[in-house]
């Protein structure tokens, strides 16, 4: 007998396996959507917040700068996640890519589940305070063109070198091998299954039933 779910429950499954892991980072579930750059992972994290009754979700693009691409998990200790461990709110100052500055400081509240989107969120100096690791399944090659194409020939060399940096990153720390879910973008939607290491349940749809649309 088939036991998946009928179709437009995975979603809020997913979302239930997250309510039910144990607080991971002081009061907070943290939840990490890791994957290449422009897979898919905003989109992706922002319909699983919905879900999650609209948990807030950070941008690891507000962290990094482009001096450090992926030099940002002290800032990301020191103003979020030390901050949570006592459960206090984060404090974090988000890099304007536009004027190569930080800007004022916003609050983020521990609330019982934050999502840390980006590149990297899955890295192994973070993996010890999260909750639930999901990564957005699209190769490398695809998910760059597709980034590519939505910032347009202009950022070509941002491009250029932001990718040579990604690789070197992976090549050290990936974050695939130790997904707790491992989602692929279908017609229908989404698609997840378990990852490598997780013990959650067998694969389920994510459909556009869930509310869900392709990524940008």
């Amino acid at each position: 007998m088939n036991s998946s779910p009928p179709p437009g429950n995975a979603l809020p499954e997913l979302a239930a396996r997250v309510r039910e892991s144990r607080p991971s980072c002081g009061p907070v579930r943290l939840v990490a959507v890791d994957g290449h750059a422009g897979s898919g992972k905003s989109t992706l994290a922002g319909r699983l917040a919905q879900a999650l009754g609209g948990a807030p979700v950070l941008h690891l693009d507000d962290l990094a700068t482009h001096e450090e691409f992926f030099g940002w998990t002290h800032r990301l200790r020191r103003q979020v996640l030390d901050p949570f461990a006592r459960g206090e709110a984060a404090r974090y100052e988000p890099y304007d890519w536009q004027l190569r500055c930080c800007g004022p400081a916003r609050a983020l509240e521990p609330a019982p589940v934050v999502i840390v989107e980006g590149v990297g969120a899955g890295r192994r100096a973070l993996r010890p305070a999260l909750a639930l690791l999901v990564w957005m399944e699209l190769g490398a090659e695809s998910s760059w063109a597709r980034g590519r194409h939505r910032d347009g020939p202009e950022l070509s060399a941002f491009w250029d070198a932001w990718t040579r940096a990604e690789v070197r990153h992976f090549d050290d720390d990936p974050s695939r091998p130790f997904a707790d879910a491992v989602v692929r973008q279908v017609p229908e939607g989404y698609t997840w299954r378990p990852g490598p290491e997780s013990t959650l349940d067998a694969p389920h749809s994510l459909t556009q039933r869930d509310g869900l649309t392709p990524p940008c």
